[in-house]
């Protein structure tokens, strides 16, 4: 009877023991997926508990902490929904800073033979024929916005956007790409550079849209004691050498 309530007894406590044995729940841009991947390695191999990543758009990440769902800390992709969280006061004071900047590229099929330069009045919607555009939904999520900000200032966004293919993210914009779904698409220069299916035709001036920044945050209801640590460890020498590794500049 004892051994039994001795085993009873242990099961019952390995959750608890699991989850505090768990490191910080980290709510990350889809962009981010190799580089925080490797930063999250980096950290756990200096002796701490390796963080749980959880990669979508900032978007629906945002609407999640809103909503009240457990994390740590969350990565954006543009400071508009880091704002919508510090709104709702969910942020924890002085947690807040910028930790990286990136840049915007046209891509298309590794196979395609396609030539373009972003610039005033180029002829993307002749070389999208009768093909559509991937991006990210130009409506919520960061990398959408930004692309619809530069085919805006660029004067083409009336002539495609009809033909836009919206994605729940940044990736899976990239993947309509990689899989010749679409011809052309828009993502970051650094999601690019992680995928062997696509080139890139073109990047996009930096003054066609709202400088592209990452900020980062540790979420007022965070309780674990590595959250601050891991969010110190990204802002570190270390972990910028890591992201920069991956295409990202200094904001």
């Amino acid at each position: 009877m004892i051994r039994y309530l001795l085993a009873l007894l242990a099961l019952l406590l390995a959750p608890a023991a699991l989850a505090a044995e768990r490191g910080p729940v980290v709510l990350a841009a889809a962009s981010l997926q190799e580089s925080l991947t490797e930063a999250a390695d980096a950290w756990a191999a200096k002796g701490h508990d390796k963080p749980v990543l959880s990669f979508a758009a900032s978007s629906a990440l945002a609407r999640q902490v809103i909503a009240g769902a457990p994390a740590d800390l969350f990565l954006s992709a543009d400071e508009e929904w880091m704002d919508a969280v510090a709104k709702a006061g969910l942020l924890r004071a002085g947690s807040r800073t910028t930790l990286l900047g990136n840049r915007l590229v046209l891509i298309t099929p590794v196979s395609s033979k396609v030539r373009l330069t972003p610039a005033r009045g180029f002829p993307i919607a002749r070389a999208l024929g009768s093909g559509r555009l991937a991006l990210a939904d130009p409506g919520a999520v960061p990398a959408g916005k930004y692309a619809k900000a530069a085919l805006t200032w660029l004067g083409v966004w009336g002539g495609v956007a009809a033909k836009v293919a919206p994605a729940e993210n940044v990736r899976a914009a990239m993947a309509l790409v990689e899989r010749g779904a679409a011809p052309l698409g828009i993502v970051y220069a650094t999601d690019a550079r992680a995928s062997r299916a696509v080139r890139v035709v073109g990047f996009f001036p930096a003054a066609s849209h709202p400088p592209i920044r990452y900020p980062v945050a540790v979420l007022k209801a965070s309780r674990h004691k590595d959250a601050a640590g891991f969010r110190t460890f990204l802002l570190s020498r270390q972990g910028r050498a890591i992201f920069a590794r991956h295409g990202f500049s200094n904001p």
